[in-house]
């Protein structure tokens, strides 16, 4: 089967998934677009970060419809990010690789526990003065870490967002629009050497953009809460035994 038939395919099934989660989708659409043949550093990483944008993008606008964001948290941590994650690329931490993956799948897993059991903490954040302050300080970190180890950092701002004391549904909203702007960055940091193939890029994004659309609105109209918190923790599960996996191999 055509890549170009076989991957919107694909992709709109994983578009509908992340999308109730607030995540992008790149971590699987990377992978799959260089499995099925494409050069992997020019082609397959940047329609993968492209995909992202329009995926969380897209379910970003449907949660802001329905008032379900937390901008003041979500923009100082999206910035803070953005900003943070080319320096952490930079600076020689003097600290192995494996144990900072560890540390993502530990606190990916934590989150994951904390959805399952639907933990919450005794002092959520809530005052515009502790969303800017949790919004920098976890943004900050967070992009330093990811700009380390060279991963994306979606499955890890959920987890983060959880503990600060959003419910699932505001935490993926949120998730949604954090996402956004640190993969457009990402984007733009490989556009220059990027290429395109017209008709699977046009297509993809049609099936993303469908499938993102039906996912979000499935999560903010209709999902019961405990639905929400069950397919959070699961994918959660999956992500950390996937990064335990790459420590321990």
């Amino acid at each position: 089967m055509s890549i170009a038939i076989l991957a919107p395919i694909i992709f709109f099934v994983i578009s509908f998934v992340f999308s109730m989660l607030g995540m992008g989708g790149s971590q699987l659409y990377v992978p799959i677009l260089y499995w099925l043949g494409m050069n992997f550093k020019h082609e397959a990483i940047p329609l993968g970060l492209l995909l992202n944008v329009f995926t969380s993008g897209s379910a970003a606008v449907t949660y802001y419809q329905h008032r379900l964001i937390r901008v003041r948290l979500a923009v100082p941590f999206a910035l803070a990010m953005i900003i943070c994650a080319p320096l952490g690329a930079f600076i020689n931490f003097q600290v192995p690789t494996k144990l900072v993956i560890l540390v993502f799948a530990l606190f990916t897993l934590a989150g994951s526990i904390m959805a399952y059991t639907n933990w919450k903490p005794k002092k959520k954040v809530e005052s515009k003065k502790a969303e800017l302050i949790m919004g920098i300080s976890a943004g900050s970190i967070l992009g330093l870490v990811v700009g380390f180890a060279g991963r994306g950092g979606g499955a890890m701002v959920v987890p983060i967002l959880l503990m600060s004391g959003l419910e699932a549904k505001e935490a993926a909203a949120t998730s949604s629009l954090i996402v956004t702007c640190a993969a457009i960055s990402g984007f733009m940091g490989h556009l220059p050497k990027a290429h395109f193939h017209l008709l699977l890029t046009l297509a993809t994004i049609a099936a993303v953009l469908v499938g993102s659309q039906i996912g979000s609105r499935l999560m903010a109209g209709k999902m019961k809460p405990k639905g929400v918190r069950y397919v959070f923790a699961t994918v959660l599960l999956l992500v950390a035994v996937l990064l335990l996996r790459d420590v321990f191999k």
